[in-house]
């Protein structure tokens, strides 16, 4: 299939309500509009996503972003081609809520509905950016994932390793808030790592001294809250300089777990283009530096897409959709919102689920 088509696309896994229109045929893709509604101050005050407050959200918002993304694009709704969608995994409140909008557009529309694995969404999205070209190595690793995961087509996963229990931007956020910090949590460790000594306190780094590419971050968090305890104990409580110490060490360690786990997926996947890292933590600045260490100690193209691109949008779902329905893959009004779908069938299953979504 070699004509121009038009995808619109929409995402609401989480707490991101997103609305995007792509165009793209035989050779690259152009994104025409990507809108994402936040629901950040809707569960300010609960620490973390409420799924039930997530779900009315994404019902409120989905037809607003959609007419806003048909607006910033200069489309109608008759020149879309197809409807492309997250139907997993994710938060399955919101994922329903999205799947339930598309079928409606679809029929009403009579276009295609192609149902899309979120996961694919942020693992294609180097070949939108950059064009990576296949195989290449992604480190998916977010407020609800971690996952590296071997790219070889656009439905061809194979899963290295992940997390058994927190993602990294959920202990981020933890410990944001065992801190006192504001949410959410990455964003506001980092700053206070700004003036923090990374030295000062002997977290560990999970898992490590096992073989292969697992990951895990709740010891690394429960660390970080016993030397917070112990330092309230000693004295009272936590001073600027206290704060800024443990952010710093903690933000350390998980930079030495991931970049010594990258390294090991690195060094067994022979023929691989690129090492590709994409979800909102791989906005960290000091994360981001050992990752392209890393890949430049492999002799690789490091690979990062834009930040808006990283986190959740319905860009990338647009694109994993167009690649879909370029096979010939597309879904009827049966499809169903699902909380759990690995990309990689093959795998056994990560164990434990974060408070962004279920490990998939």
């Amino acid at each position: 299939m070699t004509t121009a088509l038009t995808i619109l696309g929409l995402e609401s896994s989480c707490d991101d309500t997103a609305a995007a229109v792509l165009r793209g045929g035989a050779g690259a893709a152009a994104i025409l509009s990507s809108i994402v509604a936040g629901q950040t101050d809707l569960h300010a005050a609960f620490g973390g996503v409420v799924p039930e407050i997530a779900a009315r959200a994404h019902a409120e918002k989905l037809d607003l972003v959609v007419e806003q993304a048909l607006a910033a694009a200069d489309v109608t709704l008759s020149q879309i081609d197809a409807i492309a969608v997250t139907a997993g995994p994710g938060l399955i409140g919101g994922v329903l809520a999205g799947v339930m909008a598309a079928k409606g557009l679809a029929m009403g529309l009579g276009k295609p509905l192609i149902g899309v694995n979120h996961l694919a969404g942020h693992a294609l999205t180097p070949v939108l950016t950059d064009g990576l070209a296949f195989p290449y190595l992604m480190l998916l690793v977010s407020g609800g994932h971690c996952q590296f995961l071997r790219v070889d087509g656009p439905e061809a996963f194979t899963r290295l390793g992940g997390t058994i229990d927190d993602a990294p931007g959920e202990a981020f956020d933890k410990v944001a808030r065992l801190l006192g910090l504001s949410q959410p949590g990455g964003p506001a460790v980092e700053a206070a790592a700004l003036a923090g000594d990374a030295t000062r306190f002997d977290l560990p780094r999970p898992l490590l001294d096992r073989p292969g590419c697992d990951l895990s971050f709740s010891g690394l968090k429960t660390a970080a809250l016993r030397a917070r305890d112990d330092l309230v104990a000693a004295q009272g409580g936590l001073s600027a300089q206290d704060r800024a110490d443990l952010c710093a060490g903690f933000q350390e360690a998980v930079a030495d777990v991931l970049a010594i786990k990258s390294a090991r997926a690195l060094a067994g996947q022979p023929g691989l283009t690129g090492f590709a890292v994409a979800g909102g933590v791989a906005a960290n600045r000091i994360l981001r530096a050992r990752l392209m260490a890393v890949a430049a100690d492999a002799d690789l193209p490091f690979i990062a897409p834009p930040l808006a691109l990283c986190t959740d949008n319905a860009a990338m779902i647009a694109f994993a959709g167009l690649l879909a329905l370029q096979a010939g893959r597309t879904d009827d009004l049966t499809l169903s919102a699902r909380p759990r779908w690995p990309l990689d069938i093959e795998a056994a299953p990560l164990i434990g689920s974060g408070k962004k979504g279920a490990k998939a």
